[in-house]
């Protein structure tokens, strides 16, 4: 359905004319929008999304309903997203890893991040922690460089999934200290966690939002952050770069996207109502307990900044001779 205005012609006349906006678009929106998260629930993905959503139901005067659909490393939900129609009522909560990684580490994706989707907001930055069973004879980087390279393929890590930047982190760790370390990829960062905690694996470079509760609890220690800069949820962690192995950087970061035909009139939309929520002090409060930092701006910033992160993240993997199986 389309929209009709008042044209003037010649400042004489006046005549009903169209335009190519969508009578939907001013009506947005019109019935209960699907958050769509690509990862069991209890991951830091997760936890940002259900945030964000109670906000923004609030903000948009409809619900937001998270709809989990795990696989892939968010390759299954942000496939959903494409396929999905563009009118706003069904959104993503992207990660770094189908928005940026997966691309690279895959190469036959059924969609393109850049093409088919249309960036809205970045939501966080988070800091990754590496994390290791007690058990384990590692206090710090250098000591967990040690232990991998007498025991070349037995320490296992896991993650949110392939592509992950919990996968990437293991990769990008091996390529710089020279060791080999298994990979085991699980359905989220939650059970990821759990399978750490039950001694199925030895390590993870966990989210800040699953890791810190468990390092407070005296379950698990945490050895590094695998950003640049220090966790702000936990700054007395030295960095893997500080710790040994310069230049390690693995930024986690999310954000929301739509489907690329969208009406800028919505993403428009969405993008304010998003800001106002990333805003919100509550929210903030509550973000600076998981280890996130809120990142908001505008749909131009983040679409620049997802395309530096592919291609970042493509130098590094087509290094490593990453591939997911």
């Amino acid at each position: 359905m389309i929209k009709p205005r008042n044209c003037i012609i010649a400042g004489l006349v006046t005549i009903t004319c169209t335009v190519a906006e969508p009578l939907y678009a001013a009506e947005y929106p019109s019935r209960p929008i699907r958050m769509l998260v690509g990862f069991a629930p209890g991951g830091g993905t997760d936890v940002t999304a259900r945030a964000i959503a109670q906000k923004l139901s609030a903000f948009l005067g409809q619900q937001v309903i998270v709809d989990n659909r795990a696989g892939g490393a968010g390759n299954a939900a942000t496939e959903t997203l494409v396929r999905a129609s563009a009118d706003g009522h069904t959104i993503l909560m992207g990660t770094i890893a189908a928005l940026a990684i997966n691309p690279t580490l895959y190469g036959n994706l059924p969609f393109d991040p850049v093409k088919d989707l249309a960036p809205v907001a970045q939501a966080v930055n988070s800091s990754n922690i590496l994390v290791v069973l007690n058990s384990v004879p590692a206090t710090s980087v250098k000591d967990l460089i040690a232990l991998a390279k007498a025991k070349p393929g037995q320490l296992n890590y896991g993650s949110s999934g392939v592509g992950g930047t919990g996968h990437l982190s293991g990769v990008l760790f091996d390529t710089l200290a020279g060791t080999v370390m298994t990979h085991v990829p699980y359905q989220g960062g939650g059970p990821a966690m759990n399978a750490l905690l039950g001694g199925q694996i030895q390590l993870v470079f966990a989210t800040a939002a699953t890791a810190v509760p468990q390092i407070k609890a005296g379950k698990i220690r945490g050895i590094a952050a695998t950003t640049l800069a220090r966790a702000s949820v936990m700054p007395e962690l030295p960095t893997i770069a500080e710790s040994g192995l310069p230049g390690f950087d693995a930024n986690n970061w999310y954000g929301i996207v739509v489907p690329a035909r969208t009406p800028k009139t919505i993403i428009a939309r969405l993008n304010a109502e998003t800001v106002k929520a990333l805003n919100a002090p509550d929210l903030k409060a509550l973000f600076q307990t998981q280890g996130l930092d809120p990142a908001p701006g505008t749909p131009e910033q983040f679409g620049a900044y997802i395309k530096s992160e592919i291609a970042r993240w493509a130098k590094i993997i087509k290094a490593a001779g990453a591939k997911a199986s």
